[in-house]
């Protein structure tokens, strides 16, 4: 079952945080993971927004999501994101249609 990461960041400092997008892809890539959104302004529909940018990133299942998120070339860039930025980061299980409590 596809799995989500869904991540919100406040941008302090551009340059550190630029390091890290010039690299993302190319790590990224290797984990067959799919970026749905990278987004600077998207549209409050409800509450309040106080972030910079908000990303979506699809994986083929939580496993491939965490191998990719731990793995040794991730952790390397991502000390720029961590620097650079505040933020919560999430994931989520896709939807197989049945229906949870909850």
């Amino acid at each position: 079952m596809p799995a989500y990461i869904i991540a919100r960041f406040t941008i302090h400092d551009r340059g550190s945080y630029d390091r890290y997008d010039a690299a993302f892809m190319t790590v990224f890539a290797k984990f067959k993971g799919k970026l749905l959104s990278a987004d600077e302004s998207p549209d409050v529909l409800q509450g309040e927004w106080n972030h910079t940018r908000s990303v979506l990133l699809e994986f083929p299942d939580k496993r491939s999501a965490r191998a990719w998120m731990l793995s040794p070339e991730y952790r390397a860039i991502a000390q720029h994101r961590i620097d650079a930025s505040e933020g919560d980061i999430i994931m989520v299980e896709g939807f197989d249609g049945t229906a949870t409590s909850g």
